[in-house]
């Protein structure tokens, strides 16, 4: 039976399977039945300390679905971060860490380009017994005039500052979540580990325009007519998570954990962890996370739509995939699919050097000692022989 715990930064996780900063992690309400129904740890919704500034609108979501079986591949969210005064934050992480004290609570907090403020929201979310924080460097749409979120996490020289005003006061494990509204992922990410975080989560979602109503002519989601860019999760981003995920790995971890080509010192921070995040909603897409080197894997928007209850079939099809291939641990696998990326050139000599087999082969010619046969010996011989004309 396939042991799906994780130990990461110090922390024991029952499973890999964390709530991702968002709806599903608003209030104690809905942590506490995460909770219930068995996630590994609940990232609550980002939190600063004043939240008179932050009014969400509705409507604030539009969904994209399969033409014929109308599934949800795609959704779009225009929503900010908790509006909820940070009083009530401070009174509920306190109520969380007693009725639920096995629980891992980690605290998403996002702030101004201000030391004191970010030190304060660290201190007085510590004071309250969270297990970790989670710094969001990533909201695409959310306070940008006031150089939050992905406004801060576009700017590595920034990041690793504020990282560092973080790291100084945090008591706790520190992750930092990246953009992917980036060119370079690694660059913001490379900042904030050189500035002390512990891990690395990404992706966050993609900037984007969801589409427009033919008959209206307005963007959607409209509220009273106009909208705002906003961030696309769900299923339809997780190939482009996977990808950063990958690259981020690569350079945190090398190319690959234990590996043929690579071992897990040969990256710069093999001793840092990484949270995946980008459309998973199975078992079988986490686990495509970790074999590209992720230790835990973030759920949000598959929350949304299919319930919390949805992280047993998800433990169950991880299990079931891992007593397949006889993997005993999470750890037993996690990076395994690093080593098989390489480049271009790489792909074109490789199959050059197999087709030049497959036609050696083909002709009978010998090309290893093992190959030789009593019997064809001197046929083997004669078709060596370069052309005696």
């Amino acid at each position: 039976m396939a042991d799906l715990s994780v130990m990461v930064d110090g922390l024991k996780l029952k499973n890999p399977f964390v709530i991702g900063s968002g709806p599903p992690g608003t209030n104690a309400n809905v942590i506490k039945k995460a909770f219930d129904e068995g996630w590994g740890a609940v990232i609550a919704k980002t939190v600063s300390l004043d939240a008179s500034k932050v009014v969400n609108v509705a409507p604030r979501y539009a969904r994209m679905r399969a033409a014929e079986t109308r599934e949800v591949i795609g959704w779009e969210n225009i929503e900010l971060i908790s509006d909820r005064p940070f009083e009530v934050w401070e009174k509920e992480f306190r109520q969380l860490k007693q009725e639920r004290p096995e629980g891992v609570l980690i605290a998403s907090i996002m702030e101004e380009y201000r030391k004191e403020a970010w030190v304060e929201l660290v201190e007085r979310c510590q004071a309250c017994g969270v297990d970790a924080f989670e710094l969001n460097f990533s909201c695409p749409h959310g306070l940008p005039e006031r150089k939050m979120g992905a406004a801060m996490g576009q700017a590595p020289d920034i990041l690793q500052e504020v990282c560092g005003w973080v790291n100084e006061a945090a008591s706790v494990p520190v992750w930092a979540k990246m953009t992917p509204n980036i060119t370079h992922i690694c660059e913001p990410a490379r900042a904030a580990l050189v500035a002390g975080c512990e891990g690395i989560a990404a992706i966050n979602t993609i900037l984007s325009v969801m589409g427009v109503n033919l008959e209206t002519l307005r963007p959607e989601p409209t509220v009273e007519g106009y909208t705002v860019p906003g961030g696309y999760s769900c299923k339809a981003v997780r190939p482009i998570a996977l990808r950063m995920v990958m690259e981020l790995a690569t350079m945190m971890y090398g190319g690959g954990l234990g590996s043929e080509i690579g071992q897990a010192g040969e990256g710069e921070f093999p001793d840092r962890s990484l949270s995946g995040i980008g459309g998973v909603e199975t078992g079988k897409d986490a686990a495509q996370f970790i074999l590209l080197g992720a230790s835990t894997v973030q759920v949000c928007t598959g929350v949304m739509i299919h319930g919390y209850k949805m992280v047993r079939d998800m433990c169950a099809e991880l299990s079931e995939f891992m007593d397949s291939h006889g993997f005993k641990t999470i750890e037993d696998f996690r990076g395994q699919s690093l080593q098989y990326f390489t480049t271009h050139a790489a792909l074109v000599q490789r199959q050059k050097e197999v087709k030049a087999a497959e036609k050696a082969a083909k002709a009978g010619l010998v090309t290893e000692d093992a190959a030789w046969e009593g019997d064809k010996f001197v046929e083997q011989s004669d078709k060596l022989v370069a052309n005696d004309d």
